[in-house]
């Protein structure tokens, strides 16, 4: 079963900024969490558990990470946000 993709703003807002190539990348690795569960399909996903709830990540590549949340019910994926791999390990400390 493949989920549907959706993207926040802040998510949107970072592919804003970033350059073509890296936006280019980093919309292809997205396409893999139509199956987003670790272990699943293709990508480096891992669960978390931050502030008491399940998030997922995506690394993408050595230079961002995708974290998102799954909804069963719907069958969505939601990229709530896009940060540099060094962005992320000092904001959520994984």
């Amino acid at each position: 079963m493949t989920y549907t993709l959706r993207v926040s703003k802040e998510a949107r807002d970072f592919l804003a900024s970033v350059d073509s190539k890296s936006k280019n990348i980093i919309k292809s690795n997205l396409r893999k969490l139509t199956s987003p569960y670790p272990g699943r399909g293709s990508g480096d996903k891992e669960r978390l558990v931050i502030a008491g709830k399940d998030r997922y990540r995506l690394h993408i590549g050595r230079t961002y990470t995708a974290f998102y949340t799954i909804n069963e019910d719907e069958k969505t994926v939601r990229v709530v946000e896009i940060l540099t791999i060094k962005a992320a390990h000092k904001k959520y400390e994984y």
